[in-house]
């Protein structure tokens, strides 16, 4: 027969023993969901800007948006685009000079920080830019990186344009030829376009209007702002039950029913945006459709279409993160999309530095946009 003091030892060390057990569970459970600060530290913004610093003046593998007019035109990419050379391709070049200017302003005391600015500086010359405005304006030029390259470069811009910086001061007077030619581009090209392109890869009508219209208000360039909320009215304002269920696509790096909100967003007030946005998915406060909810799965980390997938999980976080912050403190959506959105930047984070070239060489950049906007 057992003592009842012996009886009440066991049952206390098995109590402790079993919450240790809860305890480990637990903290292995925080471990493989992903990082937990879901915000831009000094700490991670140190290691994007090695991925980027690796690659804005690494000139090959180069894959080129090129088309050839004549014999003369067979050059190699350094002499085409002296600014936007590097990371692979024009656009992944623009948008990792934007997060080397991001995480410059954010933070100037980087250990990175004098290697960004030398980088900076030689890619953002004058000359250089003359030469990337020059080459817009040869013919077969109308659709280079239509309108994803823009828009990047608009954003860098944008990011450049109020930085009380001497340096910054000079790249974006260096810089604003190029912002100019393709800001005209955006307000030539729009009027042109019957419908939107609601593709999740780079012509992304939603997209390219979203980064311009940043630009645009920033800039004080007004004629350019009023023609993209003209344009987003026409394309988008009447969508209602968007199918979401159909995402995503085998290379999506964008949602394209989320980064529609996402413009959306920025147009409309938070009540008029509730309910554009409630009759656009109108079951997502039921937790539907479930794939838009859920990270998308990456396969092969060295096919550089199927990485694509790792940016989607990003981008479309950064989409949420901001719809949460544009709906009402009581819309039921908000805690939805807050929870998805975390789960989807915890899922990719830790596969932005694979160790393969072809997610990164872009994929930081896609980071760094998204640890910057609100944290749900």
């Amino acid at each position: 027969m057992l003592r009842p003091g012996f009886l009440s030892t066991v049952l206390a060390i098995s109590f402790v023993l079993s919450t240790m057990i809860i305890r480990v569970a637990a903290q292995k459970t925080d471990d493989m969901a992903g990082p937990r600060n879901l915000f831009l530290t000094q700490e991670n913004a140190s290691h994007f800007a090695q991925l980027a610093l690796k690659c804005v003046s690494k000139e090959f593998p180069n894959k080129p948006d090129h088309v050839i007019n004549d014999s003369s035109d067979l050059k190699n990419p350094r002499s085409m685009h002296p600014v936007f050379y590097g990371c692979f391709d024009w656009h992944s070049s623009v948008h990792g000079h934007w997060m080397l200017v991001r995480i410059l302003r954010l933070f100037p005391a980087l250990p990175e920080a004098a290697r960004i600015r030398s980088a900076l500086d030689a890619n953002l010359a004058a000359d250089n830019v003359a030469v990337e405005v020059s080459y817009l304006n040869q013919p077969n030029r109308q659709s280079f990186e239509r309108t994803y390259g823009w828009a990047w470069l608009l954003k860098l811009a944008e990011e450049l344009h109020d930085w009380n910086d001497n340096d910054g001061k000079r790249w974006s007077r260096n810089l604003l030829p190029l912002a100019e030619a393709l800001a005209t581009r955006f307000m030539s090209f729009l009027p042109k376009q019957t419908y939107p392109i609601r593709t999740g890869v780079h012509p992304n009508t939603a997209f390219g209007l979203a980064f311009a219209l940043d630009y645009g208000r920033a800039s004080g360039n007004e004629k350019l702002a009023r023609l993209l909320e003209a344009r987003r009215r026409t394309y988008f304002d009447a969508d209602v039950n968007y199918p979401g269920a159909w995402e995503p696509g085998g290379e999506d790096f964008f949602s394209p029913a989320l980064m529609e909100a996402d413009l959306m967003r920025r147009v409309l007030k938070p009540l008029a945006f509730a309910r554009w946005f409630h009759r656009f998915l109108p079951q997502l406060s039921r937790g539907k459709p479930r794939v838009l909810l859920v990270p998308a799965t990456v396969s092969d980390r060295s096919d550089p279409k199927l990485v694509h997938l790792d940016g989607l999980n990003l981008s479309r976080a950064w989409c949420m993160r901001s719809i949460v912050a544009s709906l009402p403190t009581t819309d039921p959506a908000r805690k939805i999309l807050a929870r998805a959105a975390n789960a989807h930047a915890r899922d990719a984070l830790v596969h932005v530095a694979s160790g393969d070239y072809a997610g990164e060489h872009w994929l930081a950049s896609f980071a760094v946009y998204m640890l910057s906007t609100p944290q749900p």
